[in-house]
């Protein structure tokens, strides 16, 4: 009965990227058509614990066919998961026995953010600014929530970039109080971290649209204070004069999210002060990871040497474009980065490490004592006052048990698995920039460099006010 299981188990350790390879290769190739056909037709993705990603991809898909109302759909259910994410006792005993693949999928945190970027950007495109404006509001709502879960301000408890499209989207409906307030919870955000935030600098654009927002309210001291911050940068914000025919607001969204991969380390468990347990990577890159669950002391350390452990690991997907320009009516406006989801994957993993090693290092810990426990005492057959019949019995005892235990082994090596999951069609990081627009239609160029060139043509009608588009490039596909 084992090597069925085995069989099992083992036929699902590939990464999730593996298993989802040809949808992920399909989009990245821009041909939506046969990735929503394997989306569809995934069987990791139709279990019920990776319905989240499901959601996300779907939405994200939508999203790049235009399927504006479509997408959020998706992303609504996806959102209302997030909200509700509660451990069931059969997830986390899935995950303690099995490996955290088993357990339901739960949204990396800047993941989170950005399903209401996607949303909010959907309810623009389909004419529900109102509807937008509530996205907007949600995203302070999430900021409130990862401020309280990160607790130290070391760690990843504010997003920038949302905040950025917060202040665009109160200003998009002349709502310029809030705007002000957001384009400045994203300034301090930088200001606070020497004027970069998780691979983004401070953008010129954002600094202007903090002082100038200002300046509509009369907020004159403000405006001034926020002037001489910059300014002590060397740059001195000059605020966009208004366009007769409006603005655009562009996003670029370039690239690949970095892949979750696999990567094993080995662990011994040593004694500290007062009998607390410690494990420590041979490598020497992880020390004093603890233990975190109920030991006994009378536990035989050997029992707990030498222990594989696989952790999740990123990898960086490479870029076919890194540099984009836009022109129009023979102007150019460079585009600025805002968000670098590719460095934010990787610090923010980081950040969590030891959290989550010592997690992983309990649960095999666990396993292990329970391995020892049930091969028990085997030198009770040397018993010279015991019958030869005892004896029989005792070894088969001892074999029964000896099995029992090489089972358990067998299953806890071949169910050791990182969680490599992640919401990949994500883009590697996004561009944004202001173009101001003439009445009526305008031709744009976005003309993008690097290990490939291309050139894309955006229509534009200027009406007055603002809007908002956004081109993706993924890979050799592009969707606007």
């Amino acid at each position: 009965m084992l090597l069925p299981g085995l069989a099992l188990i083992l036929s699902s350790c590939a990464t999730y990227n593996a298993q989802v390879g040809k949808y992920y290769s399909s989009l990245r190739q821009g041909d939506y058509s046969d990735a929503a056909n394997a989306l569809d037709k995934n069987k990791l993705l139709k279990k019920d614990r990776n319905r989240l990603l499901y959601l996300l991809e779907r939405g994200k898909l939508c999203y790049m066919m235009q399927q504006w109302d479509s997408s959020n759909r998706y992303l609504n259910e996806a959102d209302a998961m997030m909200e509700s994410s509660r451990r069931s006792a059969g997830d986390i005993i899935a995950g303690t026995l099995i490996n955290p693949m088993m357990k339901r999928y739960r949204a990396e945190d800047f993941e989170s953010y950005l399903v209401h970027y996607y949303k909010a950007i959907n309810y623009l495109q389909l004419g529900q600014r109102d509807e937008a404006m509530v996205e907007a509001r949600r995203i302070q709502l999430r900021t409130d929530a990862q401020e309280d879960k990160a607790g130290n301000k070391n760690r990843y408890s504010d997003d920038a970039f949302s905040n950025i499209v917060q202040g665009l989207i109160y200003e998009s409906g002349n709502d310029f109080n809030n705007a002000f307030i957001s384009y400045r919870n994203a300034a301090d955000i930088f200001l606070g971290n020497k004027g970069e935030y998780y691979g983004t600098s401070l953008p010129a654009q954002l600094q202007k649209d903090l002082v100038r927002s200002a300046q509509v309210m009369g907020f004159n001291d403000e405006a001034d204070r926020y002037t001489r911050l910059f300014s002590a940068n060397g740059i001195v914000p000059t605020p966009d004069q208004p366009s007769d025919g409006g603005e655009l607001v562009l996003f670029w969204e370039n690239g690949s999210a970095p892949v979750k991969a696999q990567e094993d380390l080995f662990f011994t468990a040593v004694k500290g002060a007062g009998g607390a347990v410690f494990f420590t990577d041979g490598t020497g890159r992880y020390n004093n990871i603890p233990f975190i669950s109920g030991y006994d002391n009378n536990t035989n350390l050997g029992d707990l040497r030498s222990m594989r452990v696989a952790i999740p690991k990123y990898e960086a997907q490479p870029l076919l474009y890194q540099s984009a320009v836009v022109t129009l009516n023979g102007s150019s406006f460079p585009l600025e980065q805002a968000e670098d989801i590719n460095n934010l994957a990787f610090a923010t993993l980081r950040e969590r490490m030891v959290k989550e090693l010592a997690t992983t290092l309990t649960r095999l810990a666990v396993k292990k004592i329970a391995e020892a426990a049930v091969r028990g005492n085997q030198s009770s057959g040397n018993d010279k006052n015991k019958t030869a019949a005892q004896k029989k019995k005792e070894k088969k005892e001892e074999n029964t048990r000896e099995a029992i235990a090489l089972g358990m082994q067998l299953l806890s090596f071949a169910s050791e698995k990182a969680d490599t999951r992640n919401w990949q069609s994500l883009p590697h990081s996004i561009y944004y920039v202001r173009i101001p627009l003439q009445k009526g239609m305008n031709e744009i160029e976005l003309t993008l460099g690097g290990r490939a060139s291309r050139t894309i043509r955006i229509s534009a009608e200027g009406k007055g006010g603002m809007q908002m588009k956004t081109v993706s490039t993924l890979g050799s596909g592009v969707s606007q």
